[in-house]
């Protein structure tokens, strides 16, 4: 990794919710040169297809974006995504290709269809009690289900990942995984996605993040991980070298997580060990993905 890379860090926090337009959608971005990461407000509630479109069109050359979700789902400890389903793909982008096909008319980009398929609902843990009967394996017993090997680095860092394969209570974050991963299809390769695609030496990157990490790396725990109040968050600011926020009084969670990310990314993406973490393999890399700052 050169130094200054990237010209802006961008933080997005991403949603899984059914609807045109999300509130748990919240997009924040700093600049390399210095000064507190500003919060890109809307009039309304962003859109799943409003964030694509800025991810197409309107991002700043050089900038490394951060997304709340996961890029793929669990692989490596059973060898496949979808055990014993004769169709499983073979990697991450043909996942995204087979989510977006399945969901092509679920509207707002939402990936109702792809759960509710008969073979592959067996695989998902469902809302009002549906736990398909492959939802555990034997590397997978308890309540969280599968997870892929940076969840299980996030965890031995003291977080709590669940399942991506899970879609059910208030930590669960396979719903927004999907909804995502239907979004990075549809980026049609605009920009490259570390590390299911290799580093560029220039331009726009697209990684995986999980807030938790970046609270820990703010001084919080992942407990307490989710800021409502302006003071909480300057003060993680200033754990992370940043400039505060000229505001004070409450705030949501969703826009405090994408607005300490973003200036997370700027301390940290120079770091060349958070780009080759212990156990990313190529396979890994093509498969599961990885969530950066886990290492």
């Amino acid at each position: 990794m050169r130094p200054d890379r990237f010209d802006y860090f961008c933080a997005i926090d991403w949603s899984g919710a059914a609807g045109p337009r999300q509130k748990g959608i919240a997009v924040a971005i700093c600049d390399a040169a210095g000064g507190p990461p500003v919060l890109v407000n809307r009039d309304n509630a962003w859109s799943r297809a409003e964030v694509l479109g800025i991810l197409r069109n309107d991002l700043p050359d050089n900038t490394l974006v951060g997304m709340d979700l996961g890029i793929s789902l669990p692989f490596d400890d059973c060898g496949a995504f979808f055990p014993d389903w004769p169709d499983t793909p073979a990697n991450a982008k043909q996942l995204w290709e087979l989510i977006d096909d399945i969901c092509a008319d679920d509207p707002n980009m939402e990936a109702s269809s792809f759960v509710d398929h008969p073979e592959l609902s067996r695989y998902f843990r469902r809302q009002g009690g549906r736990e398909g009967d492959r939802f555990h394996t034997a590397n997978a017993p308890d309540k969280r289900g599968r997870l892929r090997l940076t969840e299980h680095v996030q965890q031995a860092m003291g977080c709590k990942p669940y399942s991506n394969f899970n879609l059910v209570g208030a930590a669960q974050v396979g719903k927004s995984s999907l909804t995502g991963m239907r979004m990075l299809y549809q980026l049609n390769g605009t920009i490259p996605v570390w590390p299911i695609d290799p580093l560029p030496e220039t331009g726009s990157v697209i990684v995986e993040i999980y807030t938790g990490l970046t609270a820990i790396a703010a001084g919080r725990s992942a407990s307490r991980s989710k800021i409502r109040d302006y003071g909480e968050l300057n003060t993680a600011l200033t754990v992370l070298d940043s400039p505060s926020v000229p505001a004070d009084g409450p705030i949501d969670d969703h826009s405090s997580d994408a607005i300490l990310t973003s200036a997370w990314l700027r301390k940290v993406a120079e770091n060349p060990a958070l780009w080759s973490p212990k156990g990313l393999t190529p396979e890994i890399a093509v498969t599961e993905g990885w969530t950066f700052g886990a290492f």
